[in-house]
């Protein structure tokens, strides 16, 4: 079965750095397209990046577009999310996704 098993979360200082990384198993991971979302407290969850399959193009929520970068390693069937310039309003669980699936999500925390 498809499974999405997202680590690297963590308590972070403003200013700080963090990678997200989702190990993913179950299906060919080089033929999906994979997503991370994001979710604060008292809000919807919010889509925050995505990446392609093999050709790897990007895009990004304004909010963190320049401070975080998505990146896949199909032979490992891992997607990470490089986050730098972490705010306090960055903290979130933050999921991964592939269409239909979400993993587990993990929490970061960015506070002094």
């Amino acid at each position: 079965q498809v499974q999405l098993v997202e680590s690297g979360g963590g308590l972070v200082q403003p200013g700080g750095s963090l990678r997200l990384s989702c190990t993913a198993s179950g299906f060919t991971f080089s033929d999906y397209g994979m997503s991370w979302f994001r979710q604060a407290p008292g809000k919807e969850r919010e889509w925050v990046a995505t990446i392609t399959t093999t050709v790897g193009m990007t895009s990004y929520a304004d909010s963190v577009k320049g401070r975080f970068t998505i990146s896949r390693d199909n032979a490992k069937n891992t997607v990470y999310l490089q986050m730098n310039s972490l705010k306090p309003e960055d903290t979130a669980v933050y999921y991964c996704r592939r269409p239909g699936y979400w993993g587990q999500g993990t929490q970061v925390t960015v506070s002094s």
